[in-house]
């Protein structure tokens, strides 16, 4: 069975690699602003949407299928709760370097 702190790893990186290519790939095109981009940034957010559905509702929903109501509600529960921990920190600490500089 996955573990929940697993998936939000995997959710924290999948995020930052994200962010780090959209960060850095601004400086590489001079013109980012075409039709392509439009539709590759749309694309990137379906993806999205589908790499997080995964992480967070599959095991939980395979666990439902198991009639393991409570056990799939505790995996969900506290992949969200760590996930929105994780969000705290990132925020706190862009709030903390936004502070500094």
């Amino acid at each position: 069975m996955h573990n929940p702190f697993y998936n939000d790893i995997l959710t924290a990186e999948y995020i930052a690699t994200v962010v780090l290519l959209i960060f850095f790939g601004a400086n590489i095109f001079d013109e980012p602003d075409n039709i392509f981009m439009s539709m590759g940034m749309l694309s990137l957010l379906v993806l999205s949407v589908a790499v997080m559905a995964y992480l967070f509702f599959y095991q939980p929903l395979i666990l439902m299928m198991e009639n393991k109501h409570a056990e799939a509600a505790r995996f969900f529960l506290t992949t969200l709760g760590v996930f929105a921990g994780l969000v705290l920190a990132f925020l706190g600490v862009g709030i903390m370097i936004s502070l500094v500089m």
